[in-house]
C-alpha cells in the first residue's frame, strides 16, 4: 500500500479507450500536427534579465528614502544606487556627476535611466560627492544565524545579488555653460529619480564644481582618501594652485597662510615646496608706482632647515624634473639666499649642511626705542611697563643719545641717585625702579655684539627674489631667540605699515615673513609684552593686503597662536596632527577633521575658503631644493 493514497489508482497515462482510440485517429488522420505542437509548447524562451545596450556610469539616484535638496543641508537627502560592477571602486569623497535633463515636453522613461528622450542634452550638471556607504538588503531576511555565517565561511567569495550598495551624495554645486564657459552656482535643484550618476574624471568639471582656480602657486595634486583624483587628460592629475593675481581679488598670499603638522608629517618639505614657487624668477607683483617686483622671503628657522633652499636637490631625476616642468612647478635652488646669523654671546654656528652665504649680524639697543618690550623678556606688569616706556627709556635716550648701547642703559639703571630721584619725584616708585631694573637685565649678549647691525643691512636682508634666512639652532637662550626674531619681525612689520619708513627698501617690496615653530612667539599669554607682540602682527595680518605682506606661519602646535592673529589667516594647510586639541583647533570642516589623525606623510587638507571648497591634496614626493641632513 502507497502513501500517497488514491494517487496510486492512476496511471500517468490513463484514460478510457474510446477517447484513446480516437486520440489514435485524429493523430493518423492530421499526420502528427497536434503532437508537434505539443513539443513546440513544451518549450519555453529564456526571458531576457539583463537591459540591453551598454551601462553608462556607476548608478542612479535612488528614491526609497527620499529625494530631497534643502537649503539646510541637514535636510537635504541625495542617496544613489551603485551597481554590483562599480561597488569596489567606490570611495568616500569620490566626485560625481548627475545631469539635469533638457526640459523638452516629451515623456519620460526611456531606457536611458528614465532621464527623459534617449538622446537628450543636459545644459546643467549637478557636482556632488560621496559622504557615506551602506550595504542593506534587497529583501527582507535575517542573515545574523548559524547557517548563514557557515554558509558563507565555505565560499571563495561573496555574492552580492541580494544586497543593495547605496551612497549617500552631499550636493556640491550645479555646473552650467555661459557664452562657452563652464560655471558654477549653489546647489538650487533637485535631480530626476532614476539619473544616471557617473564619476567625474574631467579636470574642468572637477575644478569648477570645487572653485579651484586655472593658475597661481601649486600646493598640491587633488586626492581623495590618500589617493590622487585620476582623470582622462595628460597629466591624469588635478593640480591646487593657490590664486596669485588681482583679477578676483588679492592675492592669497597677503591674506596671509599657515601651515600646521606634527612631528614627521612632512610640514618642513610642504613649506619648502610652497616658499620656492613664490621665489619663482616671473613671479611678481604690481606695487603702487606701477612697477612689477619680485617678493622677498625673510624665513625664521629654528632648526637650520630653509638655508638649504640654496642648493638643488640632486634626487630630482629626468623624469620627475620633466613633469614638473609640464605643470609648470617651479624647481631648484634658489641662488639668492643668504643666511642671516644672528651673534649671540660666543654662540658658533656651523653650516656644513649647505652652501648659502652666511652674514653675521647684531641687534642694535637702538631698535628698543620703538620696540622696548625687546627688554622687558622675564614680563612686565603695566605699572612697570609704563615706567620703562614713559620714564626711563626717554630719559636715557636724552642722556646718552639715540646710538647709545645696551651696556650704557644698564650702567645708566645702576645709578643710585637716579633711582632716589625718580622715587621722591613721585614719577617712579622705587620698588617699581628695582622691578624694571631686574627685568632688563641680561640681555648683554643679545645686544650690540660684534658684528654689523641688522639697520645697516636693510638692501641685503630684504631683496626681490631672494630668501634671508635666520637660523636660531645654534642659540642656547630661548630669550635670547625670542628677542632676535621679535626685534627682526617688528622692524620689517613697523616699516611695510609706516607711512613715513626709514627704509624704503622694507616699504617697496612685497614681503613674504616665514616663522617656523610661530607657537614660540606668537603665543596667548597675559604678559604686557605678549600682549604687545600680537596686536603688532594681529595689524599686520590686517593691513597684509594692502601694503603687500604676506605671514607664512608653520608650527605643530597651532593651539598656542593666539586667536587674534588665527582669525586673519585665510588659508590653512593641515597635515598630520595627533593632538585633539590642535586639530580642534584650525577649524577645518569635521569629515576632514576625522581624517587628520591618519594622514600619511605629504597628505594634507587645505581650508582656504576665498580659493577654494576645503579639499584633500597630496603634495611632491621629492623636495623641490634640498632637504634633510646627510
Amino acid at each position: 500500500m502507497s502513501d500517497l493514497g488514491d494517487f496510486t489508482d492512476h496511471a500517468a497515462d490513463s484514460g478510457d479507450d474510446s477517447s484513446g482510440t480516437a486520440d489514435s485517429a485524429d493523430s493518423s488522420a492530421g499526420g502528427g500536427t497536434e503532437t508537434n505542437a505539443a513539443t513546440a509548447a513544451d518549450e519555453f524562451e529564456a526571458p531576457v534579465v539583463d537591459p540591453q545596450g551598454e551601462d553608462v556610469g556607476i548608478g542612479t539616484i535612488c528614491v526609497s528614502q527620499g529625494l530631497r535638496i534643502a537649503e539646510d543641508e541637514d535636510d537635504t537627502t541625495l542617496r544613489a544606487y551603485v551597481t554590483r560592477g562599480n561597488r569596489s571602486d567606490i570611495r568616500i569623497g569620490t566626485y560625481l556627476l548627475a545631469s539635469y535633463p533638457e526640459e523638452t515636453g516629451q515623456a519620460t522613461g526611456s531606457t536611458t535611466g528614465g532621464n527623459g528622450p534617449a538622446g537628450a542634452a543636459s545644459d546643467e550638471t549637478l557636482f556632488c560627492r560621496i559622504t557615506g556607504l551602506e550595504y542593506a538588503q534587497q529583501y527582507h531576511a535575517d542573515d545574523a544565524t548559524e547557517i548563514h555565517a557557515r554558509r558563507a565561511m565555505r565560499r571563495d567569495g561573496i555574492d552580492e545579488a541580494d544586497f543593495k550598495f547605496i551612497a549617500s551624495l552631499e550636493p556640491v554645486a550645479v555646473l552650467y555653460e555661459d557664452d562657452g564657459e563652464l560655471k558654477r552656482r549653489m546647489t538650487d535643484r533637485v535631480p530626476k529619480p532614476q539619473t544616471v550618476i557617473r564619476t567625474a574624471d574631467d579636470t574642468e568639471e572637477i575644478k569648477t564644481g570645487l572653485k579651484i582656480p586655472e593658475d597661481g602657486v601649486f600646493l598640491g595634486h587633488l586626492s581623495v582618501g590618500g589617493e590622487k583624483v585620476r582623470t582622462a587628460a595628460s597629466p591624469p592629475t588635478i593640480d591646487y594652485p593657490l590664486k596669485d593675481d588681482y583679477e578676483a581679488g588679492d592675492p592669497l598670499v597677503f591674506r596671509h597662510s599657515l601651515v600646521a603638522g606634527g612631528t614627521g608629517s612632512g610640514k618642513t618639505h610642504a613649506a619648502k615646496n610652497v616658499l620656492r614657487q613664490y621665489l619663482a624668477e616671473d613671479r611678481t607683483y604690481p606695487m603702487d608706482d606701477g612697477r612689477e617686483v619680485q617678493p622677498a622671503v625673510v624665513q625664521f628657522d629654528p632648526q637650520d632647515e630653509y638655508a638649504q633652499m640654496h642648493d638643488d636637490n640632486p634626487e630630482l631625476d629626468g623624469e620627475f624634473a620633466r613633469r614638473l616642468e609640464r605643470e609648470d612647478i617651479a624647481y631648484g635652488g634658489v641662488e639668492k639666499t643668504t643666511a642671516f646669523v644672528p651673534k649671540v654671546g660666543n654662540s658658533s654656528y656651523a653650516a656644513g649642511h649647505h652652501r648659502a652665504e652666511q652674514v653675521e649680524f647684531t641687534i642694535p639697543f637702538s631698535m628698543v626705542h620703538e620696540n622696548p618690550w625687546l627688554v622687558a623678556g622675564s614680563g612686565l606688569n603695566d605699572n612697570q611697563y609704563g615706567a620703562l616706556t614713559s620714564v626711563l627709556l626717554p630719559r636715557f635716550r636724552d642722556q646718552y643719545g639715540p646710538d647709545a648701547t645696551y651696556s650704557e642703559f644698564t650702567t645708566f639703571l645702576d645709578d643710585p641717585a637716579l633711582r632716589e630721584e625718580l622715587d621722591e619725584s613721585g614719577r617712579v616708585h622705587e620698588a617699581t625702579f628695582d622691578a624694571v631694573r631686574r627685568r632688563v637685565l641680561g640681555f648683554d649678549h643679545v645686544f650690540d655684539q660684534d658684528a654689523r647691525p641688522i639697520t645697516d643691512l636693510i638692501h641685503e636682508f630684504v631683496r626681490p627674489g631672494g630668501l634671508s634666512v635666520v637660523p636660531t639652532y645654534h642659540i642656547n637662550d630661548s630669550r635670547a631667540t625670542e628677542a632676535v626674531v621679535l626685534a627682526l619681525s617688528s622692524l620689517l612689520i613697523d616699516q611695510k605699515l609706516s607711512n613715513d619708513p626709514t627704509y624704503d627698501r622694507i616699504k617697496e617690496t612685497p614681503l613674504i615673513l616665514g616663522m617656523d615653530e610661530a607657537h614660540n612667539f606668537l603665543t596667548d599669554a597675559d604678559s604686557v609684552q605678549a600682549g604687545k607682540v600680537i596686536r603688532k602682527f594681529t595689524e599686520a595680518a590686517k593691513q597684509g593686503r594692502k601694503e603687500r605682506l604676506g605671514l607664512f606661519l608653520i608650527t605643530q602646535d597651532p593651539q598656542d597662536i593666539d586667536d587674534a592673529v588665527f582669525k586673519q589667516i585665510n588659508t590653512t594647510v593641515v597635515l598630520n596632527l595627533g593632538d585633539e586639541d590642535a586639530i580642534k583647533s584650525v577649524n577645518i570642516p569635521s569629515n576632514l577633521e576625522s581624517k587628520v589623525p591618519y594622514m600619511e606623510k605629504g597628505q594634507m587638507v587645505v581650508y582656504s575658503p576665498d580659493n577654494s571648497e576645503p579639499v584633500e591634496l597630496i603634495g611632491l614626493s621629492k623636495c623641490l631644493t634640498r632637504h634633510g641632513r646627510d
